[in-house]
This record gives C-alpha cells, structure tokens and sequence, in this order.
C-alpha cells in the first residue's frame, strides 16, 4: 500500500473515532456523573470529551483533504 492511501485510510479512522466520540458523549456523561470524584467537574469533562473529538474530526478532515484534493 502507497503512502497516499494509507494517509487516507488513517484520515477516514480519525474522523469516524472523531464522530464516535461525538456520539458516545450523552450515553457516558450521566455515568461518569454519578461517581462522587467526578461529580463537581461535570462540565470541563464534557468540555474536553467535545475538543477531543472535535481535534480528532479536524485532523482526519485535514489529512484527508490534503491527500485526496491536493
């Protein structure tokens, strides 16, 4: 396999974990606020839960986009 299409490949994974992130929070959230360590920083672990995969769904869109039309 060439490079380019590996870069591909690797870019599609990084978004669709990027959107599964995406998903997964609403399911995970009431979860981890139910353990009493977690309970008080709710929201800056919802925070970092959304810039994760927002930072995942960038960085394959870009990989992507650099391969694929450039």
């Amino acid at each position: 396999m060439d490079k380019k299409k590996l870069q591909i490949v690797w870019g599609t994974a990084l978004v669709m974990a990027g959107l599964g992130v995406f998903y997964r929070i609403p399911q995970v959230m009431p979860r981890i606020a139910g353990i009493d360590a977690f309970s008080d920083a709710t929201g800056i672990i919802k925070f970092c839960f959304y810039l994760l995969g927002f930072m995942l769904v960038f960085g394959g869109g870009k990989k992507l986009f650099d391969n694929i039309w450039k």
